[in-house]
This record gives structure tokens, C-alpha cells and sequence, in this order.
């Protein structure tokens, strides 16, 4: 028996939120780009979901109530590292490839062409974006979560994907202009 049963917790309510951790965790990294850091945020996200389970008034809501509180752990972490936090080593971090061996394929480098363009996305265009694509939220979904307008979230997913196509678009190989067509017969 675990301590949340003995705590009167729904079990069902329970497992599905410990199911929505990986998801909690990618979304987490796509803002904050540190493993570890992303990996306590879901943590902490997880731990506010089960105690506060009680305010949870509809369940079908489950998603979008776990990631608006992932969004208030996400904002009050940055408001403690605000000031104190090295962008050297933010800078380090974006720009490091530890986990990339020599013979990475080819589609390991556009999956890290993509993050990097992401990483270059402000906060709000880049949860806002993250939350509609990788997380298919709703716009009112995401509106709820991040606790802004709908207008201001088609706004800023329209100006990341804009910047996104930009960057992408530049890091892109040159294709050869001057190359020739022939007709074989």
C-alpha cells in the first residue's frame, strides 16, 4: 500500500498524473534546456498536483491543470535565478553538444537545428509554441495555462513560428543555383 492511498487519494486521478510526467519533463526541458532542472520542475509540478488534488473541479481538465502548474513552477524558478543567474553558462549549455558522438545521422542534426531555433525563441513565444505543437493543447488550453488572452497566444505562436521558419530557413544547406536540367530521350 502507498502513502497516497493511505492519504485518501483517488488512485486513478493518481496514476494518471505519474503518466504525465514524461510529457511534463519535455516540456520542462523545451523551456529551460537543463536536464536537471527540468526534471526537478516536472518533480515539483507533480508533487503541487497531488497535494492540491483536491482543487482539481473537473478531471477531463487534468492536462491543462498539470501544466499551468508546471508553468507557476517554471515562473518561480526564473524569478530565484533572476538574480543570480550566469549567462556564461547558459551560453556554455545552449551551445554544447555533449550527448552528440561523431557519426550523428541526419536526422539527429535536424532534431538539433529545430531545439536550437526553439532555444532561440523569447520565453513566451517558445511555451506558447511548445504547448500548441509538441503538446497539441488547444488555443484555450494553453490561454488557461499560461493565464493570458487567446489573441495573445495566436500572436505569439504565429510570431514563433514566423522566426522559427526564419531560422531554419537560414541554417538550411545552400542549394546550387546554377544547376542544369537535360532532357534524355
Amino acid at each position: 500500500m502507498n502513502l497516497l492511498h493511505l492519504m485518501g487519494v483517488n488512485t486513478g486521478v493518481t496514476t494518471q498524473i505519474k503518466e504525465r510526467r514524461t510529457r511534463l519533463y519535455r516540456v520542462a526541458y523545451s523551456w529551460c534546456h537543463d536536464r536537471t532542472l527540468a526534471d526537478d520542475l516536472a518533480q515539483e509540478a507533480l508533487t503541487r498536483g497531488l497535494s492540491h488534488l483536491h482543487q482539481l473541479r473537473d478531471p477531463a481538465q487534468l492536462d491543462s491543470w498539470l501544466f499551468k502548474i508546471l508553468h507557476n513552477c517554471w515562473r518561480d524558478c526564473l524569478r530565484c535565478q533572476k538574480d543570480f543567474q550566469d549567462i556564461e553558462e547558459m551560453e556554455d549549455y545552449l551551445h554544447a553538444h555533449d550527448d552528440t558522438p561523431e557519426d550523428i545521422n541526419s536526422r539527429s542534426q535536424v532534431v538539433d537545428r529545430v531545439r536550437a531555433a526553439i532555444a532561440l525563441l523569447p520565453m513566451g513565444q517558445r511555451q506558447v509554441l511548445t504547448l500548441v505543437d509538441l503538446e497539441e493543447f488547444s488555443y484555450n488550453q494553453v490561454a488557461d495555462i499560461l493565464a493570458i488572452p487567446v489573441g495573445t497566444v495566436m500572436s505569439r505562436l504565429c510570431r514563433g513560428r514566423q522566426a522559427l521558419k526564419q531560422t531554419l530557413i537560414e541554417l538550411a544547406p545552400v542549394a546550387k543555383s546554377n544547376a542544369v536540367l537535360r532532357m534524355v530521350k
